[in-house]
């Protein structure tokens, strides 16, 4: 089975890709000839993941998945949420994100955060959502070279380690997309 995985970050297209099983091949937007920037212009993480699966069938006539990540901070009334790639602006710079983030929560003592990935899927068919979910803490400093975006700074529940700190291997079997890929796989076992 070809699908589409409607995404130009290549951190997640690497992620995704590892845990695929082998009767699912990947195909990335590069792959279809797709070079634009999808506009995530949703109030939510679930219209966003929609709006890029919609876009890549409707103007590829392709099979397709998308996903969309928030991280949504409890005090910060679920914040930054669908503006966690943009939280500190426009330049997606996932340092200034966390700087930010790290100095709104200074001064506060509940630092309890979840990491929430929808995916959308999109085939001629059906449209399906799926959601993974990771709940945890705002660790109050970066710890950790791995992963991306806010690894550095959230630290899942039951471990010590903040998911910067994980393997690749360890994030792929508890991560919230992990989780929501798992669901897709699931739907989508011959």
């Amino acid at each position: 089975m070809k699908l589409v995985f409607a995404t130009h970050n290549l951190n997640k297209l690497k992620e995704v890709k590892s845990i695929l099983p082998d009767y699912i091949e990947l195909l990335s937007l590069e792959d279809i000839g797709c070079t634009e920037e999808i506009e995530e212009n949703g109030d939510t993480i679930e219209e966003n993941a929609a709006i890029k699966a919609n876009y890549v069938f409707d103007n590829y006539n392709l099979n397709c998945f998308a996903d969309d990540t928030g991280l949504e901070v409890e005090i910060l009334d679920n914040a930054p949420g669908v503006y966690s790639a943009r939280y500190a602006g426009p330049q997606k710079n996932s340092d200034d994100n966390m700087d930010k983030l790290l100095q709104e929560l200074a001064e506060k003592d509940n630092r309890a955060a979840r990491f929430k990935t929808v995916i959308a899927l999109r085939t001629d068919q059906e449209k399906i959502i799926f959601n993974g979910i990771v709940n945890g803490v705002i660790t109050t400093e970066k710890k950790g070279d791995n992963g991306f975006g806010y690894d550095p700074i959230f630290q899942p529940e039951g471990t010590t380690k903040t998911f910067a700190e994980f393997s690749s291997e360890e994030k792929n079997k508890v991560s919230h997309r992990a989780k929501a890929m798992k669901q897709l796989i699931d739907y989508l076992k011959p």
